[in-house]
């Protein structure tokens, strides 16, 4: 098939058709459980363990020789919740801070969570380390950024209401269907408490500061 369109199972997708946006699984020939590690290249060990555990709290579960590559070390992170990151680091590279240029199939960046009620704490901790971040109100939820000591940018995101993890997709594509009714460009608090409510949620917002709307990271 050509460049203007592209064969999915049990029918075509256009390019310039805007995909449908729901929480129903796809009909789709793999069905998969869910995210079970992201491997990164990384520096070296002690900069890598120096960040992700003693700055992150990420537990080092696991080191051992790469499988493919044995002169260079695996180390495994519970991120919090049982799922994995993982590193391929060698003591011989050196950090390097500097901005990393993404292209097709690069890592933009990673985000993970943090209970609202120790955003915060995280925000004081990054401060202490003298550790630079931004603070965005993102419409559906909040979220800090900054950079790990390779360029990588992270993002520390929370919650802005009470949401059941098993109903989360539900929950924003009926904030976004409400979005689209209204005609507005993004997903904002008024469409996320919308939704909690049509759902026959509770809508218990968390008390989190102001922050501007905003994107990406700024050193």
């Amino acid at each position: 098939m050509g460049s203007d369109a592209y064969q999915v199972t049990r029918g075509n997708y256009m390019p310039n058709e805007p995909t449908p946006v729901s929480a129903e699984p796809p009909d789709s020939p793999i069905r998969l459980s869910g995210t079970d590690h992201i491997t990164l290249i990384g520096s070296n060990e002690a900069d890598t363990v120096e960040f992700y555990r003693d700055l992150l709290g990420m537990a080092l579960v696991l080191r051992q020789p790469n499988l493919d590559q044995p002169e260079v070390t695996h180390l495994f992170f519970d991120t919090g919740d049982g799922r994995i990151l993982t590193f391929f680091v060698s003591d011989d590279r050196e950090s390097d801070p500097s901005p990393q240029r993404t292209g097709l199939g690069a890592v933009h960046h990673l985000a993970f969570s943090v209970d609202p009620e120790r955003f915060e704490e995280t925000k004081q901790a990054f401060d202490e380390a003298n550790h630079h971040y931004n603070e965005f109100d993102r419409g559906a939820f909040h979220s800090i950024y900054t950079r790990d000591h390779n360029g990588l940018v992270l993002e520390f995101a929370t919650d802005k209401y009470r949401m059941p993890d098993d109903r989360r997709g539900e929950i924003l594509a009926t904030a976004q269907r409400i979005r689209v009714e209204a005609g507005a460009e993004y997903v904002d608090d008024e469409h996320v408490e919308k939704a909690l409510s049509k759902l026959g949620l509770e809508v218990d917002p968390y008390e989190l500061p102001d922050a501007p709307t905003g994107a990406g990271y700024d050193s």
